[in-house]
């Protein structure tokens, strides 16, 4: 099982170090990433591995936004990103 994980928010130091540590700290793995810097905004997704995690998808995103106070996190399910992004 995967999710989702965006990061969007003012660009700073250490945001991709801050999420990954939330996510290894819950037993999440970091499959896929891709990142940029639009203007001073930077933008994160990931593809997380959920299998070994022992908290809810919830907990998940307020252990990232913790990491990265001022950022905009959202989780999602992997099932319910790709349905809602089917035509």
């Amino acid at each position: 099982m995967r999710a989702v994980v965006t990061v969007v928010g003012k660009d700073d130091i250490g945001i991709l170090a801050n999420v990954s540590t939330a996510c290894a700290e819950n037993s999440v793995s970091v499959d896929e990433v891709t990142q940029s810097i639009l203007d001073d905004y930077f933008c994160l997704i990931m593809l997380v591995g959920i299998d070994k995690m022992e908290i809810t998808i919830d907990e998940l995103k307020k252990a990232i936004s913790a990491k990265v106070p001022g950022m905009t996190v959202h989780v999602m399910h992997e099932d319910i990103f790709n349905s809602m992004h089917r035509i």
